[in-house]
């Protein structure tokens, strides 16, 4: 569960730091979904459909044994009063022995191990060799730098479908395909001349897409010069208010200043005058 989690987080953090530099460098991700692949070719299908025969085979099997043993115990029930011990516990581990072998059988077929798991993976796992080479072409042929299984534990929180190459794989699965099973020269020869006009187009639609990015760089790089040039435009617009906002602040504050000397000024020459006053009232007396 932890080693989930840590690939979930990350693959998130790569994605998101790859999509903040994409357009920088132009980074380019593609996504296979191998379930969908899986699903698409006749030779894996046709042998899963074997291996699901055995299956259900092996699971009437086991719903057999099962009934058996819910047979024995059903007639022990009915029995236990005409039985004796001996006998009763003799029946009994008859029964569990024979749950016991069931559930061998189960773990043999259907186990970690087992079977299924094994014979699944024998399928598998040749077509998976088959896609990790197609994936390689492709990546190098049109430039991917990263190349993600949308069905594996490393979770997408999102994919654009425009990324996605399972198409171009089970291409190159089914030309393979058909090669082994071609005999004849003609024949080889009519297919290769397919394959080089499906390698052309494939490079026209590559260079479709490098023309799409070139563009779409350049697009990016002149809203980046006019943003900065806007952003170089308001700074100096902002620095000049600031700067004039100041002036005025501080003429505001010498007017201030000036107003409250001339009030002391006053204030203190009204002190001065009082006891002159009272002098005067005193010599009349």
């Amino acid at each position: 569960m932890k080693t989930k989690v840590l690939l979930v987080f990350a693959a998130t953090c790569l994605l998101f730091f790859s999509s903040s530099i994409n357009a920088q460098k132009g980074i380019r991700i593609g996504y296979i979904d191998m379930d969908y692949i899986l699903e698409n070719v006749a030779d894996y299908n046709e042998a899963s459909s074997e291996l699901e025969t055995k299956v259900q085979k092996w699971k009437v099997e086991i719903e057999a044994e099962l009934k058996d043993v819910e047979e024995m115990r059903k007639d022990l029930n009915n029995e236990r009063v005409l039985l004796t011990k001996e006998l009763i516990e003799e029946r009994e581990e008859d029964i569990f022995f024979k749950e016991k072998e069931i559930l061998e059988y189960q773990q043999k077929r259907f186990g970690p191990n087992g079977d299924l798991f094994l014979q699944k993976r024998r399928l598998v796992q040749p077509v998976q060799d088959q896609v990790f080479v197609a994936v390689q072409e492709i990546a190098k042929n049109k430039k991917y730098d990263f190349v993600f299984d949308k069905s594996s534990d490393m979770v997408m929180l999102y994919s654009a479908d425009r990324f996605d190459i399972s198409d171009q794989v089970l291409l190159r699965l089914n030309r393979a395909s058909k090669r082994k099973q071609l005999n004849s020269k003609k024949e080889k020869k009519s297919l290769e001349r397919n394959e080089e006009r499906n390698a052309e187009q494939e490079k026209e639609v590559t260079d479709r897409e490098k023309a799409v990015l070139q563009k779409q760089s350049e697009r990016e790089q002149l809203l980046a010069q006019r943003k900065a040039e806007r952003d170089s435009i308001r700074a100096a617009k902002r620095k000049e208010f600031e700067e004039r906002r100041a002036i005025l602040l501080e003429i505001q504050k010498k007017k201030k200043d000036s107003i409250n000397a001339l009030k002391n000024e006053k204030d203190n020459l009204n002190e001065d005058d009082a006891p002159n006053s009272n002098e005067g009232e005193d010599d009349n007396n």
